[in-house]
Formats: C-alpha cells, structure tokens, sequence
C-alpha cells in the first residue's frame, strides 16, 4: 500500500465520535433560537414595526425607510445579544451554492472611536459585484454593478458570529442573476392562479401557499481517505475505483443500525439546524453503503429551499469537525446507488385546506380533482422543461441507472386514482348533466378516502408520483438547488390554472351550464388530453422507453439536449408572459447552464489526463517492473519446462499491463485532442455537445481499463484509496 494510504488508513482506524456538548433539552426549547422570527421580532419591534414586517411577510407590503431602519436596528441588537459582530446579504447565485460577504458592524467615528451601525440602507440593499458571478452574457465583464436587496418573508438568521439576511440577486438593470428572484415570482403568479381557482369551491380562500418537504440524500466519507482521492476533491466524484466485492447486494445498508461515528456527526448537524429554524426530523441509512438521507417537515417553498441551501452548508461544516466529508455529488461512487433530493410539492390554503388531499364530501373531492387532474395536464404539457430544469453533468450518471428515475417524464397516480380518471372521462357528458348522472357522479368522487396514504403504492421507478396528498418530483439531483424545480413547477402550475379557470368560465358563458358542470367538461377533457403522460410500471426497463416512444414522449438523455427546452418559443412565452422572467433573462440561464455543464465535464476530462499520467501508468509500470525483475531472476535459477511454468503467469500479467497502460495512454491522449478541439468552438451550444459527444464518451473506456489495472496491480503499489476503504466507514 502506497505510504500516503498507509497514513490515511491508520488516521481512519484512530477515529472515534466527537463527543457533543449540546445542552440536555428537548429540540422545542431551543429550535429557531438563531433566527430573528416572529417571536424575536415581537420582543425587538414596537407594535407599528412588527405589524408593517408582517404585512410585508404576508402580502409583499413594501417598507418605508423609516420602518426599515427600526427593523436593522432591532436585528442588530438582537444579534449582538448573541455575540454577532458581522453581517452579510446570503444569497443564491447562479452558481448553484450559496454567497456571503461579511462586513462589520462597527463604523469608525473619528478621534479613534468607532460604533456599531446597521442601517436600513444596508439591511435594505447591497451592492456585490455582478460580474463576477455567473450571468450568461447578461452583464459585461467592466459593468460590475448589481444589487442584492432583502427578501422580508425569509428570516435572517445566525450562522457562526455573522447575521445573515437572505436576499435576492439582480443585476444593475434589473434582470435576475440569482435563484430566489424567480421562485418569488413564480409563488406569487402561482398563489393568484390558484387562489382563484379555489374560489369556485370555498370564497374564504384568499391565499394560496405552495409547500416543499425535500429529502436530501448524501454520502460519507473519511476526511483522511478524501483528501488523497484528487478526483474527489475536484469534481465530488470518484472517476476511478473498482467496485468491492460487497457493494449494496444484500441490502443490509438500508434503514440499518446507524455507524455511532455518523450518528454522531447527525445528531451535531440536526443541532445547529435546529437553532437556524430548519425542522429536520428524519434521519437514516440509506441503499448504498455510506449514503445516508435527512428530512425535515413540510414548509412554505422560499424558507424550504433557503434551508436546504442553509443545510447543505451546515452539514459540510460539521462534517469537518467529525473527521468525515460530505459527498453531495448525485454519482461519487459508480456502480451504487446515487444521491437525489426528492421535492414533494403540494398547495395549501389559508383556511388551512391542502388542496392535493381529498376529502370526505363530494365538494372537496371535487376541489381535490381539480388541482390533481390539472397538475397532471401541466406536467404533460411541459414535460420537457421538467427535464430540463433537473439536467446537469451531475446528474446525467443518475438518471436512468438503477436506482433514479428514467430521463422520459411521466406521472405515476396509483391503481385507485387512475381508476377514478378513468371512470370520470367515461361517465362525463358534453352537454348539461342530467340530475341523475350527477348524482351517480358524485356518488363517485364521493368514495375517494380522505386518506389516500395507505391505498396506493409506491413506485420509486417514476420520475413524478403522487404519493397520498403530495407530489413527488424524484428527479431533482441532490446537489441541486430546489428552487430551479420549484420555479419550474409553479410556473407550470399557475399557467395551467389560469386556463383552466378561463375554459370553466368559457363554458360557463357560452353554453350557460352550472359551475360543477363546466368544471366536469374540463377535466374530463384534460384527462383524455393528458392519458399519456401516465405510467404505472416499471420506469427502468427498455419496454417503457420503447412505449414512451409510441406515446410520443421524449427521452433525453443527456443535458445538453434536455437544457433545449429553456430556450423553446413555448417555454419563452409561458415565463414572460407570467412575468417570471423576460427572454433575456431565460436565455442567459440557458447559456450559464450549457457553460456550467461544459466545464464541469472539461474539469473531469483534465483530472482523468493528469491522475493517468502521474499516479495510473507510473504505478502499473512501476508494479510491472517488479514482475519483469522476477521473470528475469527466474531466468537465471530455473531453466527450460521449470521456467516456462514458473513465469507464464506473470508474463501474461505484463502483457496485459502493458496492454491496458497502451489503451489508457492512447484513449487519455485522444481525449485530451477532443477536448483542444472543443475548447476552439465559438459558442456555448456547440462546445457543451463537444464535449457531451466527443470528450465524455472517453471517459467509460479509460475508467475501464484503469479498474481492470486496479485489480492486477499490487496493493501496496495503487496508489488510490478503493472503494472497500472509502465505503465502509470505521
């Protein structure tokens, strides 16, 4: 074993948990504590302030200056009693992680003194630098100015001895740059679109709230083992590594006894994510050895995504004081299960109504087909722009494998609800119903169980499922951003609301039928519309992509062709015309997308080059020298059938180094051509095909014949932790 594993190893075998000095309490008493929330804005504000920041959490009320001042100096003082000296606007470029700048809150005065300040102005609005971060042509690289300004209804928070307020990310003209800035829009078009509709069932619904429980999936690893695995490091990923002999066959992995090192590491991070607000309550093993999962609860969509992304950071951090990594890339090992982060979407009214649970009358079941018929008709309308706001390098080796849902989008209902469409489309006239068939009807969509949990199963194979009173969207990656699919999403949603309300009160109009009679026409015919969209099987095998294939939906396997939909007439229309974002802005995501995915995959084609070159080769020949130094040593002390029998094996063995080094070496230098020649290509488009289709393609047959020298060569002379080190954790 090389001396840098042998050190490594011995670190991991000296590990034990790191004892915790939390204090003895239940999680109600301290949860939310380094968050300025409504409780700590009732005790710093005066009555007009704490009315006017709810009122601006609530309805998108702006605040004066005056108000804004009172707000900054009551968040100051609040955090100083915690210790904070610094603040930062927190928020979430395009770069898929989160961004920080920390200024003191201490402000020289002259005479050598100095006090502390925050003002309105500065809890308001920021000025980072725009340039510098990801911005599809939008900004020039001399025009550096852009604003980051508070967004009211997420709450600042503590994290270390800083005040963190969450904020959106624009441009000097305006445009967006960031994440949150288009989710915001689209919960406000969605709220308007669904509100109305809500209406026609109950006149006391005045706000509609979209809701997101995410599941975060993750992997662990030795820091010890990680910081000697360069491709690790760079890309998150292992693009080398032998599969072990137990992987994840016997499934003894899932849901079993926690490793009392990561129990430790769980318990530490669910500690300081309690104190930031985040309602983690779900922990577990997870399929593949080393991979672990966390949940929280249901929240409103911008503080979910806003703790996911806060989670993420906390858990890389405390990661570091257990002696552990966090592995959040949606493939780091081949051949085991990979990393999603699954987002369940629902709607939930403020009478306290979740609009995707049926109910026990034929009017809430009726308002309960509404929302989930019409979900379905949107996703099958934008299919592939659900594709596409999930496509990334990352997650382009999961999607598809074993364990991830296919690249083709469909929706899976469960026996009962198909049933219940089914039945709907069939019994449903054209014209007025008669008092008999809409009492026969309603009789129907009367037997629908209030508790859908338990009446339908599970399929794991589907991209989009719903799962009891909830939406499930498997195909977000789990380094992701939630807030790409969320906008998505909502988007899709709000669209399909406000046609749907316009063909109700079409019909209604003009062929003067009742309110329940329209709202059957149109979901009957968005049912037929939308049937093929709709898959109960299994969404791994090639049969459904053959099928998928008749249905007429696409199967895009890669990014590059699945980011297209961004930039389609209809996708343009559908986001400008809601107000979400402008053609500008939708095309220079489409660009920072193609260029995010062309450099991830030209980093990982220069790290495989450099680990061939400078670890693989040097230590197979290095291990092949050995055996041609035994050959010839049998040479000299054995002689003619003795030496024949005694060296054929190795021989063969250099042959076959010397074989695969030839084949790495040749792949690895072709490689790095292809990659010389995209770097040359004029645009975006065309050099993230490039290297999708000329560079990438090399991977598979270097890894190959580098994992077949992994098993010849030496132990003691491989110079990469294996993958029975790094995924048993000790």
């Amino acid at each position: 074993m090389s001396t840098r594993r042998i050190l490594a190893m011995q670190d991991v075998v000296k590990r034990t948990p790191v004892e915790l000095n939390h204090p003895k309490k239940q999680v109600s008493e301290y949860f939310g504590a380094n968050v300025f929330g409504i409780d700590a804005m009732r005790e710093f504000l005066s009555e007009e302030g704490f009315t006017r920041v709810m009122e601006a959490m609530e309805k998108g009320v702006t605040l004066d200056r005056k108000i804004a001042d009172q707000v900054a100096a009551c968040m100051k003082a609040w955090a100083q009693s915690k210790g904070v000296t610094h603040y930062t606007h927190w928020f979430q470029p395009l770069t898929g992680t989160t961004a920080e700048k920390h200024d003191g809150f201490f402000e020289p005065i002259g005479g050598g003194r100095a006090i502390e300040r925050f003002s309105g102005s500065q809890l308001v609005q920021q000025e980072p630098d725009a340039s510098s971060f990801p911005n599809g042509g939008v900004r020039s690289t001399f025009e550096a100015r852009g604003y980051t300004a508070w967004d009211p209804t997420s709450p600042a928070f503590i994290w270390g001895n800083t005040l963190c307020v969450p904020t959106i990310f624009v441009s000097y003209t305006g445009e967006a740059l960031d994440f949150k800035t288009p989710l915001l829009k689209s919960l406000s078009a969605l709220d308007k679109a669904a509100t109305e509709v809500a209406q026609y069932f109950d006149k006391n619904v005045t706000k509609v709230i979209g809701t997101l429980g995410w599941e975060q999936e993750y992997f662990l690893i030795d820091a010890a083992l990680y910081n000697i695995r360069y491709d690790l490091q760079q890309t998150g990923r292992t693009l080398f590594g032998h599969s072990p002999a137990k992987g994840q066959q016997l499934e003894d992995h899932y849901w079993g006894s926690i490793p009392e090192r990561v129990l430790s590491f769980m318990k530490d991070f669910e500690y300081e994510s309690h104190l930031l607000g985040i309602p983690v309550r779900t922990r577990h093993n997870e399929v593949a050895p080393a991979q672990f999962e966390c949940a929280p609860v249901f929240e409103e969509i911008n503080i979910a995504v806003d703790h996911n992304q806060l989670l993420m950071d906390v858990m890389e951090k405390v990661a570091i004081r257990h002696n552990f990594r966090v592995l959040l890339h949606e493939k780091p090992y081949a051949g085991v299960n990979g990393s999603g982060k699954h987002n369940n979407w629902s709607l939930a009214t403020n009478t306290g109504k979740n609009l995707l649970s049926p109910g026990k009358t034929p009017k809430t079941n009726l308002q309960f087909l509404t929302f989930f018929i019409n979900t379905v008709k949107g996703v099958y309308e934008h299919a592939d722009l659900l594709r596409a706001c999930i496509a990334s390098a990352n997650n382009d080796h999961r999607l598809g494998a074993n364990e991830a849902p296919p690249a083709i989008m469909s929706v899976f209902l469960g026996a009962q609800l198909n049933n219940v469409l089914d039945e709907l489309e069939k019994s449903v006239s054209d014209k007025k119903l008669s008092p008999e068939e809409k009492t026969a009807l309603k009789l129907s969509i009367g037997k629908i169980p209030d508790i859908l949990l338990d009446n339908t199963d599970r399929n794991r194979t589907s991209p989009f499922a719903f799962t009891g009173n909830k939406f499930e969207f498997r195909a977000v990656g789990s380094s992701a951003n939630c807030a790409g699919a969320m906008t998505v999403l909502n988007t899709i949603m709000a669209d399909q609301l406000n046609k749907f309300k316009n063909d109700v009160d079409g019909i209604m109009n003009s062929k003067k039928l009742e309110k329940d009679d329209a709202i059957f026409q149109v979901l009957k015919r968005y049912i037929a519309e939308s049937k093929k969209i709709r898959f109960e099987g299994n969404g791994y095998g090639e049969e459904w992509k053959n099928e998928a294939k008749k249905r007429g939906l696409n199967n895009i396997p890669t990014t590059p062709g699945a980011l297209e939909a961004f930039i389609s007439k209809k996708t343009l229309s559908l986001f400008e015309d809601l107000g979400i974002l402008n053609h500008r802005e939708q095309e220079s995501r489409y660009e920072i997308y193609l260029e995010t995915y062309t450099k991830k995959i030209q980093i990982e084609s220069r790290i495989i080059a450099d680990m061939v070159n400078n670890q693989i080769i040097p230590s197979a020949l290095a291990y092949q020298k050995v055996l041609v130094d035994n050959v010839t040593g049998l040479k000299a002390v054995l002689a003619g059938a003795d030496y024949k029998k005694a060296s054929d094996t190795q021989i063969e063995l250099i042959k076959e180094i010397s074989e695969r080094v030839s084949v790495i070496k040749k792949a690895a230098d072709d490689m790095t051509e292809e990659r010389k020649k995209a770097n040359n290509l004029d645009n975006a488009k065309k050099q993230a095909h490039a290297y999708c289709e000329k560079v990438k393609p090399f991977f598979d047959e270097i890894r190959y014949n580098v994992d077949k020298l992994e098993n010849i060569v030496d132990d003691n002379t491989w110079p990469l932790p294996k993958y029975r080190e790094m995924l048993y954790l000790r």
